[in-house]
């Protein structure tokens, strides 16, 4: 009987330690102007994560213009930009936080190559992006369509003008997604949808500006309170396109996204 005890109390111990095992997590990224770099470095000393760097073996170190054009060959013949062989063993994890910048509307090639050659069959998969406008709704669409089989969960993403938003949203993020502990004030939802007033339709001008990819009107908004300000959702003339606006209480509005 006590040999019996003994057994139970080591299978009860062996449940309780297997419950209580913390994620193991992998941040898996390709960078080139470091926007997206500064988001896996927050990520990984927020979760005390493993970090590698996707690299091409043809970096792409050229001018804006340069790597434009390289963009524009590749994508106009199919061609994906050979990348190193990841040295992770992604058996070993988890939760892999995977991120890119986007070109063109989605996923940037050395990232897309690089989904090519790993399997996240099984794992939960967290995307996350920079853009200039745009693009993280078009990315996660691309990321499951090339992992059918991972459990990708929503992302997170910042225009590369905001940069110093990184540390405060990530930390938002990872609570929110129960990554991390501690307490994050919660948002309430967006109102019911309602033609934008002039007022409203003044702070989607100014938060937009003359940035040259935004060349929609404001028509419909939905908004919510959030600390410091309130938060609008536009439609715009353009179907399907819509804006996020932020107005800090006596700043300057600004966008921090558009959903194409």
């Amino acid at each position: 009987m006590k040999k019996l005890l003994l057994m139970i109390a080591a299978t009860l111990m062996a449940v309780s330690c297997a419950q209580d095992k913390t994620p193991k997590y992998l941040v898996l990224y390709y960078s080139q102007t470091n926007t997206t770099k500064a988001v896996a470095e927050e990520l990984c000393k927020k979760l005390g994560a493993d970090i590698e760097e996707i690299t091409p073996v043809n970096p792409y170190n050229g001018t804006y213009e340069e790597t434009i054009a390289r963009c524009m060959r590749e994508r106009e013949s199919g061609e994906l930009p050979e990348v190193n062989p990841i040295a992770a063993n992604l058996d070993d994890y988890d939760v892999i936080f995977f991120g890119y910048p986007i070109w063109f509307g989605t996923i940037a090639l050395p990232a897309a190559s690089a989904l090519k050659n790993v399997d996240f069959s099984g794992k939960t998969v967290v995307p996350f992006c920079s853009f200039g406008s745009g693009g993280l709704e078009a990315g996660i669409k691309d990321l499951k369509a090339a992992q059918p089989k991972a459990n990708i969960l929503s992302g997170y993403g910042v225009r590369a003008a905001r940069t110093d938003a990184i540390p405060a949203e990530v930390d938002r993020f990872l609570k929110e997604g129960g990554f991390i502990d501690g307490d994050y004030e919660e948002y309430e939802a967006f109102s019911a949808v309602r033609p934008a007033s002039e007022a409203e339709v003044a702070i989607f001008n100014a938060a937009v500006g003359t940035y040259p990819m935004i060349q929609e009107k404001a028509t419909n908004v939905a908004s919510r309170p959030i600390p410091g300000g309130t938060e609008y959702l536009f439609d715009t003339n353009a179907p399907g396109i819509k804006i996020y606006v932020v107005a800090p209480n006596g700043k300057e509005p600004y966008f921090t996204r558009v959903v194409r």
